[in-house]
């Protein structure tokens, strides 16, 4: 049973997001209500946050656990440091829980603390501004559907291009339509979803693109300025390559297209690596003592 849904949810996926670019009903597997969490790291107060809860409000129960402030870039650190403040308030029939804490750690208090059962879903965003290609690795939007991962809970994150044609709604409703679709069964174990959306209006997206990771690292720029007072200092700035194979995310947005990837979170090298590198376990071995025969 699991190798049968494991090799179905792509198409599952396809479905779903192809209806809903295209402005079709997506097709929904099940009635009944789901329980999800919804976090981010743009803060609580985003607007894409509001606009992510108020679309998933219609299919099931409701919980936002949010960093109190904007902590974006951060990827996947944690507070460990101190004790974490929460506040927690009731807005239009949603409990909210202001966390002071960065957004992985804010997703594992809720997971381990604040919600009274495990959720359905966990869904991050939705984020101001895409997270493709390697930058997926400094996102704390990604991180956030990685730590629910982490503890097997099915996890997607949602991404908005930054432009003028960026519409949280539209982005909102795109979400919902991936929810109803995969619910809490439809993402394998040991992979959660990333989800970017390009800045347009909603007549203008082109269909969905199921993508792979661009793996190029993004074009870094450090423009050396000198301070009033005379210190070096370096503004950093970084920005993508140009698309490259039509598999990937950053194509896929680039030309129009809801790009999901399906990622993972074991980071080991596949079997070929792994082979080349055998010879290291002969570094060391255990001294081997030897009897000396005294005559």
């Amino acid at each position: 049973m699991r190798r049968r849904r494991r090799s179905s949810t792509g198409f599952v996926v396809l479905a779903l997001l192809l209806a809903a670019a295209c402005g079709g009903t997506a097709p929904e597997p099940s009635s009944r209500p789901l329980k999800i969490l919804v976090s981010n790291d743009d803060g609580i107060e985003a607007p894409g946050l509001q606009a992510l809860t108020d679309a998933l409000m219609p299919l099931g129960t409701v919980t936002v656990a949010a960093p109190r402030d904007p902590r974006s870039g951060v990827s996947h650190g944690v507070t460990s440091d101190r004790s974490i403040a929460v506040e927690e308030s009731e807005r239009q029939g949603a409990t909210w829980f202001s966390i002071d804490a960065l957004p992985a750690t804010c997703v594992r208090l809720a997971l381990e603390k604040l919600l009274p059962e495990r959720p359905d879903l966990v869904v991050s965003g939705i984020n101001r501004g895409e997270n493709l290609g390697t930058v997926t690795f400094y996102s704390a939007t990604v991180a956030g559907a990685r730590e629910a991962a982490f503890l097997g809970i099915p996890s997607i994150a949602v991404n908005l291009a930054a432009g003028k044609g960026m519409d949280y709604k539209v982005a909102a409703g795109i979400t919902a339509a991936i929810v109803r679709t995969v619910g809490k069964d439809g993402i394998p174990k040991g992979t959660f979803l990333n989800v970017n959306i390009p800045a347009l209006p909603r007549e203008n997206i082109r269909g969905v693109r199921i993508t792979k990771q661009d793996t190029r690292a993004p074009l870094e720029f450090f423009e050396k300025t000198v301070s009033p007072e005379g210190a070096t200092e370096y503004k950093p700035s970084w920005k993508h390559h140009e698309p490259a194979g039509e598999d990937t995310d950053i194509w896929a947005v680039r030309n129009g297209y809801v790009s999901i990837s399906a990622f993972g979170f074991d980071q080991s090298a596949g079997a070929t690596a792994r082979k080349s590198l055998k010879r290291l376990e002969f570094l060391f071995k255990p001294y081997r003592t030897t009897s000396v025969q005294i005559q």
